[in-house]
């Protein structure tokens, strides 16, 4: 909890980014029973509660990476200038699809209107720094001082890595006009996540690759608790990466050959 507690401190961009999140999930949850238009068939609330909540953990995470990469102070004016580009990058990003949705419209991929396209320009456009400032994190953490144990140390640079890759598949998916392959998007789907339960979903990839930020860390603060020698933990964290990422890549392969994940 204390390292909760500290990197909540460390960032302010990071804290006024979590309050507007929380404000705008609040509302799209509170407006969500209310609203019986459809948008690919789901209620126009589910995407922006689902990006909200993922924006929420996001921010948390990065707050936490911020802090521990440089406990002694250094890189402070890079990591404040960090921590406001990944929270003004959540406002941004959430409060479009937000206000597309209380719209009636999509948020991604749409070129119906002026408006709509040129949303959805900003979106990438900030999308596009996110990702030039986990770049710059991951500098950092390349660079960082063995205060942690290197299983955690590797599991943070592996999860940015990731992260990094899930950007590039997203940019697959604007290319291909569209998160399911083989059909258009808006049928079937599982619950709440709403991937496709009869045709490929870019979809699936793209989160896992995403959420490896947090997954990656965690197993090496696992390994860190065991009592095995450093590079027998790195190691491990290494082939659990490895197994991990060639899952990811499985499941873009088989969405590319319009194949569901669950179907």
């Amino acid at each position: 909890m204390n390292v909760l507690r500290e990197s909540w401190r460390e960032s302010r961009g990071i804290r006024v980014s979590v309050w507007w999140n929380v404000a705008l999930l609040v509302g799209s949850v509170a407006a969500w029973p209310f609203d019986s238009r459809r948008i690919l068939g789901l209620n126009p609330w589910v995407k922006p509660v689902k990006f909200e909540i993922s924006g929420l953990i996001f921010l948390l995470t990065m707050a936490v990476m911020l802090w521990a990469v440089a406990r002694d102070g250094r890189w402070r004016r890079s990591r404040a200038v960090m921590g406001w580009g990944f929270g003004v990058v959540m406002i941004v990003e959430n409060s479009i699809i937000a206000l597309q949705s209380a719209r009636g419209v999509r948020s991604h991929m749409n070129y119906s209107t002026v408006t709509d396209a040129l949303l959805f320009a900003v979106m990438g456009l900030f999308i596009g720094l996110n990702t030039v400032i986990g770049a710059w994190l991951l500098a950092l953490w390349l660079r960082a001082k063995a205060e942690w144990p290197l299983a955690v140390v590797w599991g943070v640079r592996l999860g940015l890595l990731m992260l990094l890759l899930a950007s590039a598949e997203g940019v697959r998916i604007v290319m291909n006009g569209a998160h399911t392959v083989g059909a258009a998007d808006g049928g079937a789907g599982l619950a709440f996540v709403n991937w496709s339960t009869g045709h490929g979903d870019l979809r699936v990839a793209h989160f896992f690759a995403l959420h490896a930020l947090q997954i990656f860390p965690l197993v090496g603060l696992g390994l860190a608790a065991t009592k095995l020698r450093d590079g027998v933990q790195v190691s491990a964290l290494f082939g659990f990466a490895a197994v991990y990422g060639w899952a990811v890549w499985w499941m873009f392969a088989e969405a590319m050959k319009g194949l569901p994940f669950v179907g």
